[in-house]
């Protein structure tokens, strides 16, 4: 796509990320709580005030949050 020339400006580059978001594989979230890159995706309930409710998967199937909400595993 070209992105990483040296002449692609920075609103190319998010405009890109917007048309095509397989692009984004480090998903960047921003809470009151801070901004963090969400990979693995589960570092986004750091940021989060109130956890969903369970269960929760992440996008490989793997359950992390209980059908309470509670964390699984050491985690």
């Amino acid at each position: 796509m070209g992105l990483l020339n040296e002449n692609v400006s920075d609103e190319q580059i998010f405009e890109a990320m917007l048309k095509y978001p397989v692009l984004v594989n480090r998903p960047i979230v921003c809470t009151a709580k801070g901004i963090k890159l969400a990979r693995p995706s589960e570092t986004v309930l750091t940021l989060l005030d109130k956890w969903p409710l369970g269960p929760f998967h992440k996008e490989d199937g793997e359950m992390i949050l209980d059908e309470n909400g509670h964390l699984i595993g050491d985690r």
